[in-house]
């Protein structure tokens, strides 16, 4: 073939016979008189001097890869240029030619520049690819306004300027010497990002480049998995490679990371399953109800290690579970204060279960009547002696209802009333216990700030940190609107108090002993309403209103006769015989002999401080010569079983 290359010679110069052998696509100018060809490859050929593509000054593509070539002045007399390739090439000369303007795409890789320079003029430029050459800085590029791909990986670059005004996706530095990712903070556009085989130690200044889908951080020197902190809030990063890194050595390496950049799909080459996102999110962020559960099993788990003990004061009766009130609300929100008042208000019916804890007693607090303040190894030796329903770790500090707090108050024929944060509420559900729950939420954030900051005990953290959970049980509650048997606004405790009484009273059914019967009744308020509560009928509630079910039992034994109720007794009666002792039960080998439990006299029952206590009780009498099981437990020990006023009164 005419015009080949001799493949033996060393040093080629391009002719036009060549040229013209190898040229394609061919395209007609604006007169349609003429056609030139675009595009000319001359790849491998050992060319040295390319001098006569001056004479080509309609090319669009230029293709000149694994030659010899070390001047590119010919590129000058190109103004229609806008694809050049010279790569792996003996170039030392960065752009030595005149710009051509319609310049998009340049490839230099493989050549032997060691020095960047103004690129002003380059306007065009597109994408820029100078991988494998001898530069120590990366700058000029201000005015390339329309670079979007950089690659100047494997170089000898250890700082970057200048790229703050460049609007680039794509960059590539692997391989260079770069300690830090200082130059790269305002690369606001920034989608792909390699750093492989550099000496980065720290990630910061990665944290504004929200843009971010790729990071390749390849054998680098990032050692703490706390560095995960600077790309946490990058919601659009989804592969992230840390292979090589001493972190890769820290324990749960790879849960920790996943946990933290929740939205990557890519990790170290593998991919991210969904298994593992929620194993790291339960292992170190755990949601609510899985924390209850845990506990629940927990505690579950030591009492099953413990001789079993018949509780026999909180046995359900025939027709209703032991009956217990469950304040909740946020730190502060006034659930122990309006607890305390409830059980002095009707002492009759209630009193106060008292919990355990860990922290210190704050300012006015009593031992044995606001908590049982005890230490870490107290509190852990109880809990392993299985004495707790429910945990749960607050503030740095445990809290626990004991089994036996209850069984304290059934003891004395009244119904327990507690006060407690969600997470123990949650727990407390998966118990035997079926109690009513009232949540008391603020609404009013500076009066709920006021109350914190008067209390002179909080940190501004600590407030913002109460405030964030203040919004948690609002959040919770709106999730879940049935959760909670009533919601009461606390923003003013007086009326919160107001609003809590006259649930209480629903709840015993005593508001047809009072005036003003024919008055309609207030629920509890939905939040963003302008009343404190928003009310219905107390006299034909829906069967999904929370308080149907008293109102049924109220209304059915209200229509029934004499006979149909002395019925009811007779059938009812075999099995309260049997729960209550009176008869042998199934039970009844179970019980052992003892009137009052030990470490529980008479007296020590009468002189207790907890409100509501030692005062005449109105759910049934002990029976005589009922018999209570030994305790064990380094706690009260169990009593007697409730029962209704209801149940009594009809016996």
């Amino acid at each position: 073939m005419t015009g080949c290359v001799d493949m033996a010679e060393r040093d080629v110069i391009l002719s036009a016979r060549l040229v013209s052998s190898c040229v394609t696509r061919l395209g007609r100018f604006d007169t349609g008189l003429q056609h030139p060809y675009y595009h000319v490859a001359l790849p491998d050929r050992k060319l040295k001097d390319i001098s006569v593509l001056c004479n080509f000054v309609h090319l669009q593509k230029l293709e000149l890869s694994n030659n010899r070539i070390t001047d590119l002045s010919c590129v000058s007399h190109m103004p229609f240029l806008v694809i050049l390739d010279v790569s792996h090439n003996e170039v030392s000369e960065f752009f030595g030619f005149e710009p051509p303007k319609n310049l998009k795409e340049v490839n230099f890789s493989h050549n032997s520049l060691t020095q960047m320079k103004d690129m002003s003029a380059y306007e065009a430029l597109v994408k820029l690819d100078l991988d494998h050459n001898r530069l120590e800085r990366i700058h000029g590029l201000e005015k390339c306004c329309k670079l979007t791909h950089l690659s100047v990986a494997h170089n000898h670059v250890a700082g970057i300027s200048s790229l703050d005004d460049v609007p680039l996706a794509d960059l590539n530095l692997r391989g260079n010497r770069l300690k830090s990712t200082e130059g790269l903070e305002n690369l606001s556009r920034l989608q792909s990002l390699d750093l492989s085989l550099n000496h980065i130690s720290s990630l910061a200044g990665l944290d504004n480049l929200c843009m971010l889908g790729s990071i390749n951080l390849e054998k680098n020197q990032i050692s703490e998995i706390e560095e995960c902190k600077y790309i946490h809030s990058l919601l659009l990063l989804r592969d992230l490679n840390l292979l090589g890194n001493p972190v890769q050595e820290q324990p749960e390496y790879r849960l920790s990371v996943v946990f933290l950049l929740q939205h990557l799909t890519m990790l170290d080459q593998d991919k991210v399953t969904v298994e593992e996102k929620v194993f790291s999110i339960n292992k170190y962020d755990p949601p609510m109800e899985v924390v209850a559960a845990r506990d629940h099993m927990t505690q579950l788990m030591y009492q099953l290690m413990q001789p079993q003990l018949l509780y026999d004061s909180t046995l359900p009766s025939d027709d209703a579970p032991y009956p217990m009130l469950v304040l909740t609300g946020p730190q502060a929100c006034g659930k122990r204060e309006l607890a305390h008042r409830l059980c002095e208000d009707f002492h009759e019916y209630f009193a106060y279960g008292i919990c355990h804890t860990t922290r210190e007693p704050y300012f006015g607090e009593e031992n044995g009547r606001d908590y049982h303040f005890v230490s870490e190894e107290e509190f852990q030796l109880l809990e392993h002696r299985g004495a707790f329903l429910q945990t749960v770790q607050h503030g740095g500090h445990k809290y626990g209802l004991s089994r036996d707090a209850i069984e304290d108050v059934a003891r004395e024929g009244l119904a327990c009333c507690v006060q407690m944060e969600l997470e123990g509420v949650l727990s407390l559900k998966k118990s035997i216990f079926e109690p009513r729950y009232i949540l008391f939420l603020p609404t009013i954030v500076d009066n709920y700030k006021a109350v914190l900051r008067s209390r002179d005990r909080y940190t501004d953290a600590q407030i913002e940190a109460a405030v964030s959970r203040m919004e948690l049980y609002a959040d919770f509650n709106r999730e879940q609107p049935s959760f909670f048997d009533n919601v009461i606004r606390c923003d003013y405790w007086d009326k919160a108090y107001q609003m809590l009484e006259r649930v209480v009273k629903k709840y015993l059914l005593l508001e047809d002993q009072e005036e003003g019967e024919g008055e309609t009744t207030e629920t509890p308020p939905q939040l963003g309403s302008d009343s404190p509560t928003s009310s219905h009928s107390a006299t034909a509630p829906e069967p999904s209103e929370l308080l149907y079910r008293d109102h049924f039992t109220k209304t059915q034994q209200s229509h029934k006769t004499p006979v149909e109720l002395a019925s009811i007794r007779r059938q009812e009666r075999p099995v309260r015989e049997a729960v209550t002792g009176k008869s042998p039960g199934v039970y009844s080998w179970l019980i052992r002999s003892s009137d009052v439990s030990p470490g529980h006299s008479v007296d020590t029952i009468k002189g207790d401080r907890r409100p509501g206590s030692g005062v005449k009780p109105v759910l049934p009498p002990i029976p005589p010569g009922r018999k209570t099981p030994q305790a064990n437990s380094p706690l009260a020990s169990p009593g007697l079983r409730h029962r209704q006023v209801q149940a009594s009164a009809q016996r």
